[in-house]
C-alpha cells in the first residue's frame, strides 16, 4: 500500500470537498478543537442554495462560518451534543437544538443510527498523516471513530498545529478509510480558559480536597470550582494520584507538574492519565502532545460506569446550576433556557459511587446574583418548571456549597431536606424550611 500516493489521490481543495454536501444531508462537524475551518467556510458559501441540511457537533469554541449566513434557520439546523455559549445564542435564532444523552452512549448512538439519520458527510480537523498512514484525532477521541465508521463520506482537514494525542484505541483514522483530504491554513488551536476561582470556589474546594485520599483517581469538570480543587491539590501533600476523566482540563496539568500524579495506584491503565477529550490553554495542548503518560480514549470507555467503578477511590467533582430539597440536581438549564447538556455527569456520579472508596461531589455556590443585583438561592424547594434533572435524587451522593458538605445517600426525605438546607445561604433557610413543611418533608425546625 503506497500511502503517499493514496494521500495525493485523495487531496482536494476545500471548495471541492464542500460540494459533497447536498440538501437534506446530515453533516458531522465533530467536536471542540476538531470542528472544521477551511471546509466550513466553503460550505457557508453554498448554504444559501441548499435547504434542510442538518449539522451535528458540540462545544463550539469559535463561531462557524455557516452560522453567519443570512437567515440560517431557512437552510440548516445545528444539532449539538453539548452546547457552548456560541450555541446557546443560536438557539434564540431558531436553528440550534440539543441532543439529550448520557455521553458514554454517544458512540453507540452513531453505530445504532437508522439509515436516514446516519452522517452523509463527516468533516473534522486532525493532525497530519504519520508514517503509518494514520491521522490522529488530537484531543478528541470522544466519539470520532464511531462518526467515521458510520459516515458515507469522510473528509479530513489537516492542521499541523493539532497535538498528537496517544491512546490505545479509536484515537485516529487510517488513510484507507478517508475519502478526501484538505490541507487547510493550519489555524492555531483555540484556547478555552477556565473561569477564575472565586472565594466561594476556594471555600468549596477546601471541603472537597479534605475528602481525597492518597492514591485517589480524579475526574474534574470544567469551571471555577473544579479548577480551584485542582489548584489546592497541586499545593497539597497528596501523592500517587491518578486521572480518569471525561474532559482533560488545565488543572490536571498543574497537578501533574507539581508531581502529584503517578497513576501508580490505578487498578486499570496504571500510570496513564485517561481522558475522552481535552480543551484548555496552550499549556494543556503542549502537555498532551506526544505524551505517552496521557491516554486519549473513546467515551464509551472513559465514561462507562463499569470502567469508572473498576478504579478504587474514584473522586468525581462536577458543577450544578441549581438543586432542590429532594436532592435533584440540574446541571443543564435555567428553567426552559438551555445552558449546556448532560455530558457525562451522571455517568461519573453512578460510577464513582460503585467504586471501592469512591465518592461523587456536586458543587455549586449557594447563591447567585441576577443582572439587576438581586441575590437568589441555587437551592430551591423544587426545581424551576422546565429545569432538567441531570442527576436524580436516588443517585446524588455528596452536595457541597461554601456552607458545608452533606452526604445524601441513605437519608429519608426529611433528613435530606434538613441536610440540604444546612448548606443553603442563611438568608434563605427559613424560607426553605417553610416550603419543606408544605411539601411534608420537614420534621423539625431550628426555630422551635
Amino acid at each position: 500500500m503506497d500511502i503517499r500516493k493514496m494521500y495525493q489521490d485523495k487531496l482536494v481543495s476545500a471548495s471541492e470537498a464542500a460540494k459533497t454536501v447536498k440538501s437534506g444531508d446530515w453533516v458531522d462537524y465533530a467536536w471542540t478543537t476538531s470542528t472544521p475551518v477551511a471546509v466550513d467556510a466553503e460550505i457557508a458559501k453554498r448554504l444559501p442554495e441548499l435547504y434542510n441540511v442538518n449539522f451535528r457537533g458540540g462545544i463550539l469554541m469559535w463561531v462557524p462560518e455557516i452560522f453567519k449566513i443570512e437567515n440560517p434557520a431557512d437552510h440548516f439546523t445545528w444539532n449539538s451534543w453539548h452546547m457552548s455559549g456560541i450555541e446557546r445564542k443560536a438557539i434564540a435564532q431558531g436553528f440550534a437544538f440539543y441532543g439529550p444523552m448520557r455521553y458514554s452512549e454517544l458512540p453507540r448512538f452513531y453505530r445504532d443510527m437508522s439509515e436516514e439519520n446516519r452522517p452523509d458527510v463527516a468533516i473534522f480537523q486532525a493532525a497530519p498523516m504519520d508514517e503509518h498512514g494514520f491521522f490522529n484525532f488530537g484531543p478528541n477521541a470522544s466519539h470520532l471513530a464511531a462518526v467515521c465508521e458510520t459516515s458515507r463520506t469522510v473528509i479530513v482537514e489537516v492542521n499541523e498545529n493539532m497535538p498528537v494525542c496517544y491512546g490505545g484505541t479509536e484515537e485516529g483514522i487510517h488513510i484507507s478509510k478517508v475519502d478526501m483530504i484538505v490541507e487547510g491554513d493550519n489555524p492555531s488551536i483555540p484556547e478555552m480558559a477556565g473561569a477564575p476561582a472565586t472565594e466561594v470556589d476556594e471555600a468549596v474546594a477546601k471541603l472537597i480536597v479534605n475528602e481525597i485520599p492518597d492514591g485517589a483517581c480524579l475526574q474534574l469538570g470544567i469551571g471555577g470550582m473544579p479548577n480551584a480543587v485542582g489548584s489546592l491539590i497541586a499545593k497539597s501533600d497528596l501523592k500517587d494520584l491518578g486521572v480518569h476523566t471525561e474532559m482533560y482540563v488545565d488543572a490536571f496539568v498543574d497537578i501533574a507538574m507539581a508531581g502529584k500524579i503517578t497513576g501508580a495506584k490505578k487498578n486499570i491503565d496504571k500510570g496513564r492519565q485517561v481522558y475522552g477529550f481535552g480543551a484548555g490553554t496552550k499549556k494543556l495542548y503542549d502537555y498532551l502532545n506526544r505524551n505517552p503518560e496521557c491516554m486519549s480514549a473513546p467515551v464509551s470507555y472513559t465514561n462507562d460506569i463499569r470502567t469508572i467503578s473498576a478504579l478504587d477511590n474514584f473522586m468525581s467533582i462536577n458543577n450544578a446550576v441549581d438543586l432542590d430539597l429532594f436532592g435533584q440536581v440540574n446541571a443543564e438549564s435555567a428553567g426552559i433556557k438551555h445552558i449546556s447538556g448532560a455530558g457525562g455527569q451522571l455517568d461519573f456520579v453512578l460510577g464513582a459511587y460503585l467504586s471501592k472508596g469512591g465518592k461523587s461531589f456536586i458543587c455549586c455556590s449557594s447563591t447567585f446574583k441576577t443582572k439587576d443585583g438581586q441575590l437568589k438561592s441555587r437551592i430551591l424547594p423544587t426545581l424551576n418548571p422546565g429545569s432538567i434533572v441531570t442527576d436524580t435524587r436516588a443517585n446524588t451522593h455528596h452536595l457541597v456549597t461554601e456552607y458545608g458538605m452533606v452526604n445524601l445517600k441513605g437519608l429519608s426525605t426529611w433528613q435530606r431536606a434538613e441536610a440540604i438546607i444546612s448548606i443553603a445561604h442563611p438568608q434563605f433557610r427559613d424560607e426553605l424550611i417553610a416550603e419543606a413543611e408544605k411539601m411534608h418533608i420537614w420534621r423539625r425546625s431550628n426555630k422551635r
